[in-house]
């Protein structure tokens, strides 16, 4: 019974007075969904804090609450939730309030909150908890506090100023080197473990949260590598400091510098021929990359580097319609092809290469000729590429399904413009496609017999059981589902009979 009063939590159609009938009903997972209904008063909201207290914070951030319904004292997640919103400008005393809230993780949320009157930052900046203070480290936006806080004693508080984005560069630059700086004091590791300690990473101590392979000799050097490799990928470091670790022999700090948009052209070179993989593929799709390099690139022999090369802004049309037949770029748009020009466009549609007409077939906005031409298209993968594309004819379509079959017809189904006598023929093709059964019933021109064939299946079942244009009485039937999904599905189709929503919700048992 509980699933089928979460799915009617969440039906568009369902009367007012049953969502009132609901938050009297409420429990943790009922009243999520009902935070979630786009049509939920500010009254009823009230109603279901008072129902279900942890809902308040659900309701802050869909805004459904303001500050007038939220007595900071009384419920402190839900003022951290408006203060996270920026609510604290016209509210500063409720960040004043939970600054000295007892319990460190609502400091914590706190100290992540935008826009906090100076004296709270000062508070925060100065907790006993490192954890408040490396998150006040890691989400102000005052160069300054940033600045103040690289210095702190304790280095994952350091660790946390090196990924804000506000700190400045020449303190960003100074993490890097450690020069300027005072040298840290203390670190995750060596306030819990007698060093010389390196955590083991199949480390089986239930209350242990260290992160596998920490350590620390006194210097702090896990922590101290996680600084690097943090302010490496943050943009705001100067790339005259980065580039000095394209030859480290930490792999990881080397992979920090492969998606920087700034990297010279000798740093990227450097990296197009590192030994690990992952930095090379990461590379591959840096625009900082020239030409030549993404040439030498495209014949990797490793294929996830192509394949991410594939996805690269600037890559050569021709050096594409190579990769699309070695790398497994995917059924996707990629992005060099959507900036096609229109030129381009009609070279790659008229391609011999059913891999470049392939490429372009994934557009939606091909021009009505060159879309019509591709509808006709000998090879199948190119067809299933242009099926989904708006503006087919049924004619077209049933034309796609005769001449490729079953290759086609998942695709086909998901046509926007697919008619609902198209639809219900394709539930009835011989042999049968499961994918077709999933896709119709999420089209939204499903005729109602398209539908039936699809509760047939059980993966389409409970997407069928949701749409609209189901016959009321089958929905209801859908109720007694022995698959819950199912009947909660059902609980949430608008067109289920008001009658029968008043009932699943005055039920009793």
């Amino acid at each position: 019974m509980h699933h089928l009063l979460c799915g009617l939590a969440a039906n568009p159609a369902l009367p007012s007075e049953l969502v009132d009938r609901l938050i009297s009903l409420a429990d943790d997972d009922l009243a999520d969904d009902l935070a979630c209904r786009p049509d939920l008063s500010r009254a009823q909201a009230v109603a279901l804090v008072e129902r279900v207290e942890e809902s308040a914070l659900r309701l802050a951030y869909e805004g459904r609450l303001t500050a007038d319904d939220v007595d900071p004292a009384a419920r402190p997640d839900a003022a951290l939730a408006l203060l996270d919103q920026g609510v604290g400008v016209s509210h500063p005393e409720w960040a004043r309030l939970l600054a000295t809230d007892p319990d460190p993780e609502r400091r914590e949320k706190l100290a992540a909150c935008p826009v906090l009157p100076p004296d709270v930052v000062d508070t925060l900046a100065a907790d006993p908890d490192v954890r408040v203070v490396a998150e006040l480290a890691l989400w102000t936006t005052a160069p300054d506090v940033a600045a103040g806080l690289a210095a702190h004693p304790h280095a994952e508080v350091r660790r946390a100023v090196a990924a804000n984005e506000a700190t400045p560069p020449a303190v960003l630059a100074a993490l890097l080197t450690g020069e300027g700086l005072p040298p840290a004091r203390q670190c995750l590791v060596c306030d819990r473990e007698e060093i010389p300690f390196v955590h083991d990473p199949q480390c089986s101590r239930p209350d242990c949260d260290l992160p596998a392979g920490a350590s620390c000799d006194g210097s702090h050097e896990s922590t101290v590598h996680g600084t690097r490799e943090a302010a490496l990928r943050n943009p705001a470091t100067p790339i005259e400091a980065a580039v000095a670790f394209a030859d480290h022999p930490s792999m990881l700090l080397r992979w920090a510098l492969a998606t920087r948009e700034d990297l010279p052209r000798r740093a990227c070179a450097r990296l197009a021929s590192d030994p690990a993989p992952g930095i090379r593929a990461d590379l591959a799709g840096n625009p900082a990359l020239d030409e030549t390099l993404i040439r030498a690139l495209a014949e990797d022999p490793d294929p996830a580097v192509r394949r991410a090369l594939a996805h690269h802004p600037r890559v050569p049309l021709d050096v594409l319609t190579r990769l699309a037949t070695t790398a497994k770029v995917g059924a996707t748009l990629l992005p060099r092809v959507a900036a096609a020009s229109p030129a381009e466009t009609e070279d790659l549609a008229s391609s011999p290469d059913p891999a470049a007409r392939m490429l372009v077939a994934h557009r939606r906005d091909l021009p009505p000729g060159v879309r019509d031409r591709l509808a006709e298209d000998p090879d199948a993968k190119v067809v299933k590429a242009l099926a989904p594309h708006p503006g087919l004819t049924e004619a077209q379509l049933r034309a796609m399904a005769v001449r490729h079959g079953v290759r086609v017809l998942a695709k086909v189904a998901t046509n926007p413009d697919a008619t609902p006598a198209l639809l219900d023929e394709l539930t009835r093709h011989e042999p049968p496609v499961q994918k077709v059964f999933r896709e119709i019933a999420r089209h939204r021109a499903a005729p109602a017999s398209a539908l039936l064939a699809c509760l047939a299946d059980p993966r389409a079942r409970p997407v069928a059981a949701a749409h609209p244009a189901l016959p009321s009485a089958v929905i209801t039937e859908l109720l007694t589902d022995t698959d819950w999904q199912v009947a909660e599905a059902a609980a949430t189709n608008p067109s289920l009979p008001v009658a029968v929503m008043s009932d699943l919700a005055w039920r009793r048992d």
